[in-house]
């Protein structure tokens, strides 16, 4: 076994795999980029060396720093964990050329499966079933645009280097297809270098079926049984489980018999995944395969009892497979969440910022929690938002999918958006909890699933009151004991109050607080509401509503609160005035949603265009997001030009000041 082992790679990753080299005596050696000087994943390591600046293609993509990191600390082997350059064959060979063992796959099978184009012939000719569609090397528009007509629409365009939903497009009408397939090669051009795509047909009703395997140097094979991975959103899991719901015994056999082929067709070694995409009849098709650890492989450890990551240093130290297929079972039920930094009310848009809290669930047997940050730490737009993953198990499904719900309702993040509350909305519908949720299904239900409500008046009830109590706690803690100090409202024979506003998703709302003979009260709404309690150190707010006593705990910074109650958290505005989105405010001003780089303008100064136009496209945390005109008009100006870095608020273009084209004068 090793000595030493380099991560190449940063965030809960980085933590996981520290943790399992760790107990077997490995020591693990980090690296950090300049944004991530004081990330967690640097303290969970004897020692971290810097490989760079904050943009991964200056760091945690430059494979010279990355071998040079491991030489210089004398580590036998490199694991690069998911994402980054986990599936780069030219990591993997730069490893072999150096004398150090890449914790993976052979080069030649990650190029093979690398190309999801090269990876369906070599399925085709093994004889694993493949879903209708084109994988050909002519990559003309018009050429595409033909296949996909005779296919028949709805088609999927994907990249063929792609992963993680990136250089992805559903096209459900011919018109439609052209500019969906400039934006799939832009996008995976700049995730992948490379814009070769290709075209499948596109199920109504599909589940997303993916099979663990293993392979030794012997080529001793194994499959570690399937993960459900369907409930997504704009193409990026969000939630899984194994085992996958309603498979029956046969299916599962068979599949994980096919997946097993797939990885001995190109002499595969170490950890991989086998994609399937399943119709309505259980039919299943290979999607692709993915030549590194997988962002879900917990639940599959849960059902199973092994170590993944120990598998993976076994086999590349050149040890055979821990078990054999015999000796694998399923054990229960496990869930996983992704939290992440987005804003789901506004198309996910990814969020950054500081971290004013970040608490999770207390793991247990049945909890566990795989964090990449913590209280005070920075999402930057550098990477992907992904905050930790919440995965719970149980005896079954609905007591996995329970403990789930509940994991996620004591999460605690403050200071960035984040998809908690929408995770917790899914996880309630019927077609969840039932187990028959397909693809499709996070768009199908979207009003369902994100609809913004008012604060509850219990809730400004506690903001309110918790201004109050903050304060008092201040001036305790300073010493101020003079009358002048006192928050208490004392006034010689007469009442006091104070005034205050919050914005919450909906509305503007004003509460009064006021002091008087019959003690504090709450007015919200025109109703009053008795409130006392007091505040503690730890931020939790022990208070009584009309005698009625609750807890919330709170994170108040200077313009926002965060409010944990009954489950849920609610955000607040603390300004005095409602602060609107800006692109709603002003539609003659297009403004960046987020921070991000321009990678393509569509339109100039002068141009008339329509509504729904793209005008440009903007890539942040290595998603695009496309811009449109929000109406008819004419452009007059766009500052900005490809390659550019924006702010978010930044103008990214202007309309004339005269009415739209097309308006009534």
């Amino acid at each position: 076994m090793f000595k030493r082992i380099l991560i190449a790679n940063r965030g809960e990753i980085a933590c996981r795999i520290a943790r399992t080299a760790k107990r077997l005596g490995i020591q693990a050696v980090g690296v950090y980029s300049d944004a991530d000087a004081n990330a967690l994943h640097t303290r969970a390591v004897g020692l971290a060396v810097h490989i760079g600046p904050a943009a991964a293609r200056d760091s945690y993509l430059n494979i010279e720093r990355i071998v040079g990191a491991a030489k210089e600390t004398g580590c036998e082997a490199i694991h690069p964990g998911y994402g980054f350059l986990s599936e780069n064959a030219a990591l993997a060979r730069a490893c072999e050329d150096n004398g150090i063992v890449f914790i993976g796959p052979p080069a030649d099978a990650i190029e093979a499966m690398g190309s999801k184009i090269h990876a369906k012939r070599i399925m085709e000719d093994s004889g694993i079933p493949l879903v209708l569609g084109y994988h050909g090397e002519e990559q003309s528009t018009g050429y595409l645009q033909g296949i996909a007509d005779d296919i028949g629409y709805p088609v999927l365009i994907k990249a063929s280097a792609g992963g993680g939903g990136k250089g992805m497009h559903v096209v459900r009408e011919s018109g439609a297809f052209e500019s969906a397939l400039d934006g799939a090669k832009r996008e995976s051009a700049s995730a992948f270098g490379d814009d070769t795509v290709l075209i499948e047909k596109y199920l109504d009703k599909p589940r997303h079926i993916e099979i663990q395997v293993f392979r030794d140097h012997l080529g001793n094979c194994v499959h570690l049984f399937e993960r459900d991975c369907s409930i997504q959103r704009r193409h990026q899991k969000i939630l899984e489980e194994a085992p996958a719901p309603g498979l029956d015994e046969s299916t599962r056999r068979n599949m994980g018999a096919t997946a097993v082929r797939a990885a001995t067709a190109i002499e595969y070694r170490g950890a991989g995944t086998v994609e399937f995409i399943m119709d309505e009849a259980g039919g299943f098709y290979f999607m692709e395969m993915n030549t590194r650890l997988q962002v879900e492989h917990p639940v599959t450890e849960w059902v199973t009892g092994q170590d993944l990551v120990e598998w993976q240093l076994k086999v590349a130290a050149g040890e055979l497979l821990p078990c054999k297929q015999d000796d694998l079972h399923l054990h229960g039920h496990a869930f996983e969440a992704r939290v992440y930094a987005e804003n789901p009310a506004r198309e996910f848009l990814p969020a950054t910022g500081e971290l004013a809290l970040a608490a999770f669930p207390e793991q247990d047997d049945h909890v566990r929690v795989d964090a990449g940050v913590q209280t005070g730490d920075t999402v930057s737009v550098y990477y992907d938002p992904m905050i930790a993953k919440v995965i719970t198990r149980g005896p079954d499904r609905r007591s996995a999918l329970d403990r789930l719900h509940g994991a996620l309702s004591r999460t605690r993040i403050a200071g960035v958006e984040t998809n908690i509350e929408f995770l917790l909305e899914v996880l309630e519908q019927e077609d969840v909890v039932e187990g028959h949720a397909d693809t499709h299904f996070v768009e199908k239900h979207l009003d369902e699933l994100i609809k913004p409500e008012a604060a509850p008046p219990k809730v400004l009830v506690l903001a309110t009151f918790h201004e109050i109590a903050a304060l008092a706690r201040r001036n305790q803690r300073r010493g101020d004991t003079d009358p002048f100090s006192a928050v208490d409202g004392w006034r010689p024979n007469l009442s006091s109050e104070f005034r205050f506003e919050y914005t919450d998703h909906i509305q503007k709302h004003e509460c009064r607080l006021m002091f008087d003979k019959q003690g504090t009260r709450v007015m919200v709404d025109e109703k009053t509401y008795r409130v006392g309690g007091e505040l503690e150190d730890d931020g939790r707010l022990a208070a009584s509503i009309d005698g009625v006593k609750c807890e919330a705990f709170v994170v108040r910074c200077p313009q926002r609160m965060d409010l944990f109650f009954n489950g849920r958290h609610y955000g607040l505005d603390r300004h005095p005035d409602v602060v609107t989105d800006a692109r709603e405010a002003d539609t003659n001003r297009i403004t960046a949603p987020m921070p991000g780089k321009i990678t393509s303008v569509s339109v100039k100064a002068g141009d008339q265009v329509e509504r729904g136009t793209v005008l440009l496209a903007l890539e942040a945390m290595k998603m695009e997001h496309t811009i449109v005109a929000p109406h008819d008009g004419t452009i007059e100006r766009i500052p900005y030009q490809v390659g550019d870095t924006v702010a978010e608020g930044a103008e990214l273009a202007g309309y004339q000041d005269d009415p739209p084209v097309g308006a009534a004068p």
